[in-house]
């Protein structure tokens, strides 16, 4: 497989490094030249791309492309490749097998505690959220047109080396946000880059829900943490008050939060909303003996090991 990476960022790279030794070549594009040279060290040949014009170097790459990772989010516009200008992707990319469109668990909205799966009806509350859908289903539309598989993968918070409560706390950048009811899923971006492999592979089609085993209050994530280093956690904040990125104030307003379960009909009545990732586990990912299960599915003794040494980014 020829594999290219709209927006080879955090996740990105992951992925590219999950595929690598699946394909003949990983190239992956950035918005700032000062990444180029990281992207290389990753093994990815590295590419100009500010989500508009298409450089003829990355339309060279795209008419060889097999095998299709969008991690850029949309905009007001829509995605990338279906802007107005864009030429159709069927002439950009004549090759192409499979697509995987990066997207987001809070475009499941608020549904009042009730568990929810890859097939429950949407219910976006924000912009950016409604910006996501609309995404999902142009690709999936495009996949539809042309009888190529489109897997979404509908993410949790993402955590990982370089990005944790633990490099936080030793930054001084961590925050105990307190909403009543809130919990979250999260995934480890290695686990990230291992289901899109799956799927890649296998040459799977459809929405798959990505995440953890264990939902959690994001300020006991963070009181845990400073408890493992030995330091006092930050003062708590009130939700209301607190200055969150879009993409983390997206999720918490969302009060949606993502749990698999081995059993997909569980339900439960609670006050926050919780996914479960069904189709993962249907396809065998995290099947013992398959090969394919994630490294990290819980998030206490997993994210004790394998981040409190990560303090550094790969």
């Amino acid at each position: 497989m020829n594999v290219l990476i709209l927006g080879a960022g955090y996740s990105g790279t992951a992925i590219a490094s999950a595929l690598a030794p699946l394909a003949m070549s990983v190239s992956g594009t950035t918005r700032s030249a000062e990444k180029l040279g990281r992207l290389q060290a990753a093994g990815i040949r590295p590419i100009l791309f500010d989500g508009a014009e298409i450089s003829d170097e990355l339309k060279d790459v795209m008419r060889e492309t097999t095998h299709l990772v969008q991690s850029i989010a949309p905009g007001r516009d829509g995605d990338p490749m279906f802007r107005a200008g864009t030429p159709p992707l069927a002439e950009l990319l004549p090759r192409l097998e499979w697509v995987g469109y990066l997207s987001t668990v809070g475009v499941y909205g608020d549904h009042g505690g009730a568990w929810v799966t890859e097939d429950t009806p949407l219910n976006p509350v924000s912009q950016r959220s409604l910006e996501r859908v609309e995404a999902e289903n142009a690709w999936l539309e495009h996949g539809a047109q042309r009888g190529i598989p489109v897997a979404v993968l509908r993410l949790a918070g993402i955590y990982g080396p370089g990005r944790n409560a633990f490099r936080n706390l030793s930054e001084g950048t961590a925050r105990r946000v307190i909403k009543p009811n809130q919990v979250f899923n999260r995934i480890r971006v290695e686990d990230i880059g291992a289901a899109t492999a799956l799927l890649a592979k296998r040459g799977m089609g459809g929405v798959f829900n990505v995440t953890d085993d264990e939902p959690a209050p994001p300020q006991d994530v963070v009181q845990e943490a400073a408890r493992l280093m030995g330091v006092e956690p930050p003062p708590e904040i009130p939700f209301e008050t607190a200055d969150m990125s879009p993409p983390w104030r997206v999720l918490s307003t969302a009060r949606t939060s993502v749990s698999p379960m081995r059993d997909c009909a569980r339900r439960a009545s609670i006050r926050t909303s919780r996914t479960i990732a069904c189709r993962l586990h249907s396809c065998g990912h995290r099947e013992p003996g398959t090969g394919n299960k994630h490294l990290f599915p819980q998030g206490r003794p997993e994210y004790r090991a394998g981040c409190q040494a990560s303090l550094t980014p790969f």
